[in-house]
């Protein structure tokens, strides 16, 4: 299995309007081959920012690599750049191979 991370510094009082983007986005994660699950966690909150981070699994790493080449992937990205301003700088992607 394969996990893909981003990290997401949120300006705060944006927190809410963050989480919405991510409820109300049509992602079709479901129908993508080797798809496996996603979950979207709160952290915690600084003077700056509140973290948040998305989490989702992949049989494989090729799996993950083919949906960021995907129609799939632009369709559930497309709305993000009208909405930057929720943002503290880009997001940070973090990926590992399972191995337990």
């Amino acid at each position: 299995m394969y996990i893909a991370m981003n990290r997401f510094k949120i300006k705060p009082g944006l927190e809410q309007d963050f989480a919405e983007m991510w409820k109300n986005r049509d992602s079709s994660l479901d129908t993508v081959p080797g798809f496996i699950e996603f979950h979207l966690f709160q952290g915690d909150s600084h003077d700056d920012h509140t973290l948040f981070s998305s989490y989702a699994k992949w049989e494989s790493e090729q799996a993950f690599r083919d949906w960021t080449k995907s129609d799939a992937f632009k369709k559930a990205h497309s709305s993000v750049g009208s909405r930057r301003d929720v943002f503290v700088g880009p997001p940070s992607l973090e990926c590992f191979d399972v191995i337990i």
